[in-house]
Order: structure tokens, then C-alpha cells, then sequence
């Protein structure tokens, strides 16, 4: 018996069995808690958005960047499995007399291993004796757990999916896609649509609550794209977000109010957390400058609303949408989401710089 690979082994497999009990079994956000999705997904997308943005036709980038989600769930199984043949295959090398015929090297007993948790197993390697038996039940049963885990999270992230994107899309009959702070407004301004501002704030909050749960306890959902040409979950919540800091910092004898200062305060919480889990830098910055503000206000005064645009209501809204734009900014640029009023910058997309320096460089026309 080789006691190094026994005690390596071992140790894989523990790692491996905390990993997915922490992912999967018990996905609770906490402090400092080792998650192998939260330091191996980010990378991933990194590179897959670089490459997939070379192109310069943006729907197609767009279907190749929806595709990351459920490639990135796959990835994350095949590294849980992968370890767990690798972990067990160490120990039936440690073991491999105890097998008829003999294992003769690792490669064999990776071999074992793997068809025992697929299974596979054509018995052509039998265990007789106690630990080698023991292995080889222990790894079956490993096999059939690890196949209900991964049933169990993909019908846990698509019914999280899902009902991140219901509301998104509603959204669409208020804000438009991609969602706008000043056409929610205006909507709801229109003949026929009293409490239809109070109820959105009241729908994004418990949004906003679902959301922060889910999206900490399972980071790939950050990167699940909407299905929808124009919309993104960071565009729809930033227009919420921005709706009601102008309602609270700008205009008078508003009923949803409150329902806009609840919103803002679940929001900002979620906003902090989001922050952390990608590890983003808050800065007190509103990013809009004081004149988008100023027409942002007359086009509420010509819907019909008490509308202020003085120094005071500038500063109140611009302290509100300090908590909050540098965060939204950052997600939208990491995400690559669809350009939206107020909330991310596309000018870093690689195929808009070509552009750019295509025009630059131009030849003018002879005259």
C-alpha cells in the first residue's frame, strides 16, 4: 500500500466534497469562504468575452456571449468530477493489489476509476478485498451523487434565471429596451396609469431582495444573458434605481415615495454586495453630468410632473446615485451589456474602437 497516494487521495477528495457541499448542498454567501465558481468563473468569462468580441457583428457576438452560462455550469462539473476520478484513482493505486488482475500503473487506475463513477464498469478489474471493495462503493455512490447535484442546480439556476427575467421583461412595457429611468416616468405619468409607479418600486424591490440571494449563493448567474434583443437585468434595475432617486430628490406630492425609499434602500444593499462578491471598488461618483440631469427634468415637467432642477435637488440626487452608479457602470462594462441611459459605456468594445479608427483614418475625398 503506497501511504503518500492513500493520504493524497484523500485530501483531493475532502476538497472536491467541501467544494460542492458549499456550492451546491449549502450555498450560503459568507465571508472569506472558498468557492471554487467565485475565483474560476471570472477568469473564464474574461477570456470568453475577449474572444468573442473580436467580431464586428454585435448579435452575433451576443448569441456566442449568451452561451457562457450554461458552458460555464458544465465546466464546473466536469472540474468536480474530474477530481473526484482523480482523488479516487489515487487511492485504488495506493491499493492496486488488492485488484484482479493487478493494476499496473496509474493510468490503470484512473481507468477504474473512471468508468466506476461514470459507471461504466465492464469488470474487468475486480476488487477483493476490503478497502478496494469499499472504494469502489464509496465512488459509485459518488457517481450517482454528483449526477443529482448537477440535476438539482441546473433546475435551481433556471428557475433563479427565470425569475430574474420575468420581471426584466415586464419592465420592457414601462422603461422600454433597454430600460430607461425617464420613460418609466413618463409611462406612468400617462392617463390611466395611477399606482403603476408605486407597484414597479414595490415589484423591483422584492426583485432586488430575490436577486441578491440567489445571484450570491450561485455567482454564474451573474453571467446568464437575457434572451431578449436590447435588455439586461443590470439596465432594468439601474432604470428602477435612477427612477427613484429622481422621485425622492426632485419631485413634489409623489404617492410612491415611499415605496421609491425602500426601493433605493434594498437596492443599495444590494448593490454593496454585488460589489464585494466581484470584488469592485465603490467609488462616490453620480457619473451623469449636471446637464443630463437638467434635461432629464424638463422632459418630467413636460409629462406632468412637480419638477425641480436647482442646486439642492442636484445635490440630493447626485449624493442618492453615488451609492450605486459606479457599481451598475462596472457591471455593465464587465457584462458587456447592451448600451442602456445612464448605466454602462460600450466604447471599450473592441469592435467600436475599430470603427472609430476606420473613420479616423479615412482618406478624404479628392476635390
Amino acid at each position: 500500500m503506497s501511504v503518500p497516494e492513500l493520504c493524497l487521495g484523500f485530501v483531493l477528495l475532502a476538497v472536491t466534497a467541501y467544494d460542492l457541499f458549499q456550492s451546491v448542498v449549502l450555498p450560503r454567501p459568507a465571508v472569506r469562504k472558498f468557492q471554487l465558481a467565485r475565483y474560476l468563473i471570472r477568469p473564464m468569462w474574461l477570456a470568453w468575452r475577449w474572444i468573442n468580441l473580436r467580431g464586428s457583428r454585435i448579435e452575433r457576438s451576443e448569441a456566442r456571449l449568451a452561451l457562457f452560462g450554461p458552458l460555464g455550469l458544465l465546466v464546473l462539473f466536469a472540474i468536480w468530477g474530474f477530481s473526484l476520478i482523480v482523488g479516487y484513482g489515487l487511492i485504488i493505486d495506493a491499493v492496486r493489489d488488492e485488484f484482479r488482475p493487478h493494476l499496473n500503473d496509474f493510468l490503470t487506475s484512473f481507468y477504474v476509476s473512471a468508468t466506476t463513477l461514470v459507471p461504466l464498469a465492464y469488470g474487468d478489474f475486480v476488487p477483493e478485498e476490503g478497502l478496494a471493495r469499499a472504494v469502489i462503493f464509496f465512488e459509485s455512490a459518488s457517481g450517482v451523487g454528483i449526477a443529482a447535484l448537477a440535476i438539482t442546480l441546473l433546475f435551481e439556476l433556471y428557475g433563479s434565471f427565470r425569475e430574474r427575467e420575468e420581471k426584466v421583461v415586464a419592465l420592457d412595457a414601462l422603461a422600454g429596451a433597454p430600460a430607461s429611468a425617464l420613460q418609466l416616468l413618463e409611462t406612468a405619468a400617462a392617463p390611466g396609469m395611477d399606482g403603476a409607479l408605486k407597484e414597479t418600486f414595490d415589484e423591483w424591490r422584492a426583485w432586488s431582495a430575490m436577486v441578491l440571494e440567489s445571484h450570491l449563493a450561485y455567482p454564474l448567474l451573474i453571467y446568464f444573458r437575457s434572451s431578449h434583443d436590447n435588455e439586461a437585468w443590470i439596465n432594468s434595475f439601474g432604470a428602477v434605481m435612477d427612477a427613484g432617486a429622481l422621485v425622492i430628490s426632485s419631485m413634489e406630492g409623489q404617492p410612491s415615495a415611499g415605496a421609491a425609499k425602500l426601493m433605493l434602500t434594498i437596492g443599495n444593499h444590494f448593490v454593496e454586495d454585488i460589489a464585494w462578491l466581484l470584488r469592485f471598488q465603490q467609488t462616490p461618483d453620480p457619473i451623469i453630468e449636471r446637464s443630463e440631469y437638467a434635461a432629464a427634468i424638463e422632459r418630467l415637467k413636460a409629462a406632468g410632473y412637480q419638477a425641480h432642477d436647482g442646486d439642492a435637488h442636484w445635490q440630493k440626487f447626485a449624493a442618492m446615485r453615488s451609492k450605486y452608479a459606479t457599481t451598475l457602470n462596472q457591471i455593465a462594462q464587465l457584462l458587456s451589456a447592451p448600451p442602456a441611459p445612464w448605466v454602462g459605456d460600450r466604447s471599450y468594445l473592441p469592435h467600436r474602437q475599430r470603427q472609430r479608427r476606420r473613420r479616423a483614418v479615412a482618406p478624404k475625398p479628392a476635390s
